[in-house]
């Protein structure tokens, strides 16, 4: 059993609510001490976090991990333009201050959309932000110049499938979920945990708010996006799964114009869900980097 699995089963787990920005955002948290917010992508939820939460919490830390906007137990706004990166960050930047008054900073953690919200915090809310982690997911610049490649323009065609209306949904839900439960097996998730992801994708409205993350991003459109590209100056740390089916490699190379401090750490044998492939690997670096 690895570490983070064995810590797991002696680690209390809290659940509650944070009223911000207009909507109800569900979190869950443990331990005490430094803050860390732990940021999940697409598909997935709070439960994302579920190998880094004890260890994390064992190691002096206060973690909390929320159900990002539209996942899951938190709110789902019904506009497309609810869901724009801007109001993700403000969120993140907002649930910080609300869970930690007294200091008003968070090490951010996020993979995946998760990640991208977190390089956009870092960018716009600066303030609010002590070090930074990013797991397999594209610095916005980055990925904007990856696109012109056929490499990266093929691994994102699901991109462009979810921006048609309503197909993408009936697609994902057809014969019980069976695309997602495929896509979580294919990296050796147990049914137990498939189940757990199912159901918070059954949610009324959640599969419609989290493909609208990606409808968004691309009504915002390439130029747009480039405007909000600011320095960081933040310590920050990338995490890479090697074997990532979805990002090319590329995209951890040529950072240096956009962020001042950074530490590239290659996983070799994990793919785009690092955290879960290589969870004892990833709670080293994490204590390391953040205590």
């Amino acid at each position: 059993m690895p570490e983070s699995a064995a810590s797991a089963q002696n680690t209390a787990i809290r659940h509650d609510f944070a009223e911000i920005n207009g909507v109800r955002l569900h979190y869950a948290s443990a331990g005490a001490g430094r803050l860390i917010l732990f940021l999940h992508g697409f598909p997935e939820f709070w439960y994302g976090w579920r190998n880094q939460i004890p260890a994390l919490a064992a190691a002096g830390f206060q973690v909390v991990a929320p159900d990002l906007r539209g996942y899951n137990l938190s709110d789902k706004p019904a506009r497309v333009s609810d869901y724009r990166v801007d109001r993700l960050a403000a969120d993140v930047a907002a649930l910080i201050h609300q869970v930690a008054p007294e200091r008003g900073r968070a090490n951010l953690v996020g993979h995946d959309w998760g990640g991208v919200i977190a390089w956009h915090v870092a960018m716009h809310h600066a303030e609010t932000v002590q070090k930074l982690v990013i797991l397999n997911a594209p610095h916005p610049a980055a990925y904007l110049r990856a696109l012109r490649t056929p490499a990266q323009l093929l691994r994102s065609w699901y991109v462009l499938f979810f921006q048609i209306p309503r197909l993408p949904e009936a697609a994902i839900r057809f014969n019980g979920f069976a695309a997602l439960r495929s896509l979580f097996r294919r990296a050796s998730f147990s049914e137990s945990e498939i189940d757990a992801y199912v159901e918070a994708f059954s949610r009324p409205g959640a599969l419609t708010a989290a493909l609208n993350y990606y409808r968004a991003a691309f009504r915002l459109g390439p130029a747009r996006i480039s405007r909000l590209v600011r320095r960081i100056e933040i310590p920050t740390v990338l995490i890479w799964g090697e074997r990532d089916s979805y990002l090319v490699s590329d995209l951890t190379r040529g950072l240096e114009p956009w962020i001042s401090d950074l530490r590239t750490e290659r996983v070799p044998q994990a793919t785009h869900w690092v955290q879960h492939d290589e969870p004892d690997t990833v709670n080293r670096l994490l204590v390391s980097f953040l205590s």
